[in-house]
């Protein structure tokens, strides 16, 4: 049921306290010498869409491919990747759960602060993704099983050359009006990546 008394639904309360306790953790480890952010990595991802008639999670892995070189801007340092995925949705149906098959595809810019030296980072992306079949819950009905997505995170790297990542995100979904109905759907996630 919903927290009328809270900004956020427990669902993402959930996953927000998931996130302070791996920020503690990293905190605690030593800092990172350098953050190049070029070379490949893997990730696995999970999260939810918090509603009312039922929470939709998300379980997500991916590969990282940087596609230029870190530029320096006058916050510190910009770079791309590419963000290639798979992910596995669990909604709500009644009393039973349907599981949906995702691929997608995300370019992804990010900015590391102090030119570059920051094991702190935000990112922001756009991108397209298909289903094996169209979303369908008591709170989201959608038309189509090819969706765009956006998504905005931030992040910490960390361990001997911060090869290791962490990172909570804000992804939306959404066929940007292709067919109606189109009421897109929003998770909130978190991040484990390592990159080689």
């Amino acid at each position: 049921m919903h927290n009328k008394q809270g900004f956020l639904p427990p669902g993402a309360r959930r996953v927000l306290g998931w996130g302070a306790a791996a920020a503690a953790a990293m905190l605690a480890s030593p800092a990172a010498l350098a953050f190049e952010d070029r070379d490949v990595g893997v990730y696995v991802e999970a999260g939810q869409a918090p509603h009312d008639s039922g929470d939709t999670t998300v379980l997500s892995a991916g590969a990282l491919f940087p596609w230029t070189p870190r530029q320096s801007v006058r916050a510190g340092a910009l770079s791309f990747y590419w963000d290639v995925f798979a992910s596995q949705w669990r909604a709500p149906v009644g009393s039973l759960r349907r599981e949906y098959t995702q691929i997608g595809v995300i370019g992804t810019w990010r900015l590391r602060f102090d030119q570059g030296r920051s094991p702190w980072f935000v990112e922001g992306g756009v991108g397209a993704t298909v289903m094996d079949h169209v979303y369908d819950t008591p709170s989201r009905d959608f038309s189509t099983a090819f969706q765009f997505t956006e998504v905005l995170g931030a992040g910490y790297s960390f361990g001997a050359h911060g090869q290791h990542e962490l990172s909570l995100r804000l992804q939306h979904f959404s066929n940007a009006g292709i067919r109606k109905p189109n009421p897109g759907e929003n998770f909130v996630r978190l991040r484990y990546a390592v990159r080689f």
